[in-house]
């Protein structure tokens, strides 16, 4: 007589399945980065262009051509905080019609605004 219990699953079905999710995973994985990193660089790029608009303000209200970040950035400045996202460092002072060049997002990237 065959006693053998028809219930649960094999090793083969098991193997089967774990081979399907690390498929699955291969593929989501890469994606995931792909639309992480393209968030960080946007919030970036929203910062710098933000940046950018108090510095003109700034020019336009004090008649200069150039002004340091803490000029900018402060509770009773321009721009109340600038959240960094990815670790990264803006530029320390900015002088009118010359490019914004973010570095280290992410310990990697750079994003440049030309105003």
């Amino acid at each position: 007589m065959n006693t053998r219990s028809a219930k649960g699953f094999t090793l083969v079905e098991i193997m089967i399945v774990v081979v399907i999710i690390g498929l699955l995973a291969a593929m989501a994985i890469p994606a995931f980065q792909k639309v992480r990193q393209s968030s960080q660089d946007k919030a970036v790029l929203n910062n710098a262009r933000q940046l950018s608009a108090a510095a003109d303000q700034y020019f336009l209200e004090n008649g200069v051509s150039s002004v340091v970040i803490d000029g900018l950035v402060g509770a009773t400045n321009y721009v109340k905080a600038v959240n960094t996202v990815a670790g990264e460092t803006y530029p320390p002072a900015y002088t009118q019609g010359i490019t914004i060049t973010v570095s280290g997002i992410a310990g990697a990237r750079t994003v440049t605004y030309a105003p």
